[in-house]
């Protein structure tokens, strides 16, 4: 059981497990996930169910192997417009989750985030590391929902006996992102693409690690098929500045763009890189594709995507007024997330 499953990172999660030979029932409630992404995985050994996991207890017909909880919004924008929902999936959500995982005699694995080591003291963090974060700005619903379900998922361990994994998932992209949900990666795409100009947060200094999906994916797989408890982290090792990282979009697209510095938000890291020693020697997992590669396997997938273009600019899009996502909002958004 995948929830989250129709989400950018879930589907390509769902696609992986069904290629490996798993059954694979994909939950979600399409708040911020689509069942355009999981469409073509539709038949005999894959089920979509929509359905909220903060609603109430999980109710799964048979045996279940393994649940895998990657429900929760991820995005600047879409924990921003969903702070209480956030918060919900990440406490009551997790909590329903673990339920049927004890239920069901089944391998809980639990998606959390390098967010929880907020603007890091320690570089590159280790999964040891307590982290810096502030539990009441605006970043915090998303970080804090992230400690709690770490928490309750470890309380259920010691407590129950739940075979439970925690991943600490690092900036990942790849497919399937959406071109308005405020993340640098889609956001730099879309406005290369486009001809506008690309929005730095601050001096584009900050760092981060990039992850292709595929790597990402594998990692949880590996996580999935161990009786690790973690946490582990899981992400590239290559430090880029956001920056560099826009200068690097502009070029693989060919764009003529030019790059506008713009505030940064509130509480945004100024560096991230993981430790995946722990990853290495116990999954025998490391992230094996270049950046250059997954950015432009992403390019050429955005570039078929109607989505990519100004939301002014698709056929029907009234004229008049701000929109969540338009091009305006993300002067305060690029760059503000896990990218």
């Amino acid at each position: 059981m995948v929830a989250g499953g129709a989400g950018f990172l879930g589907s390509h999660l769902c696609e992986r497990l069904l290629a490996d030979g798993w059954r694979v029932l994909c939950v979600d409630n399409f708040v911020t996930g689509s069942p355009e992404n999981v469409a073509h995985l539709l038949g005999d050994a894959f089920r979509l169910i929509e359905a909220d996991v903060t609603a109430g207890p999980q109710t799964v017909e048979g045996p279940v192997d393994a649940v895998i909880n990657l429900a929760s919004p991820a995005s600047p924008v879409d924990y921003h417009r969903l702070p209480l929902e956030t918060l919900r999936v990440g406490s009551e959500g997790t909590r329903h989750l673990l339920d049927l995982a004890r239920e069901k005699r089944a391998r809980f694995v639990l998606a959390s985030t390098s967010e929880t080591y907020g603007d890091p003291l320690v570089h590159p963090q280790p999964e040891s590391y307590w982290g810096n974060v502030n539990p009441v700005g605006p970043r915090s619903v998303y970080d804090e929902a992230k400690r709690y379900a770490e928490a309750i998922t470890m309380a259920y361990r010691r407590t129950y006996g739940t075979d439970t994994g925690i991943v600490r998932i690092f900036n990942t992209y790849g497919p399937r992102m959406r071109a308005h949900d405020g993340r640098a990666v889609p956001t730099f795409i879309r406005q290369a693409l486009a001809g506008q100009p690309i929005t730095v947060a601050g001096d584009g200094s900050q760092t981060r690690s990039l992850c292709y999906v595929p790597d990402l994916v594998d990692g949880i797989v590996r996580m999935t098929e161990s009786e690790l408890a973690g946490p582990v982290n899981l992400g590239n090792q290559e430090e880029i500045s956001v920056l560099r990282l826009a200068e690097w979009i502009r070029e693989l697209t060919g764009s003529a763009s030019g790059i506008v510095h713009v505030p940064r938000p509130t509480d945004d890291p100024s560096i991230r890189r993981p430790d995946t020693t722990k990853a290495r020697e116990e999954l025998g997992w490391a992230a094996e594709f270049t950046t250059e590669r997954g950015l432009t396997a992403t390019i050429d997938w955005f570039r078929t995507r109607p989505e990519s273009a100004p939301e002014d600019l698709r056929p029907g899009a009234p004229l008049e007024g701000l929109r969540p996502g338009s091009p305006l909002e993300d002067l305060q958004l690029a760059g503000a997330e896990e990218m």
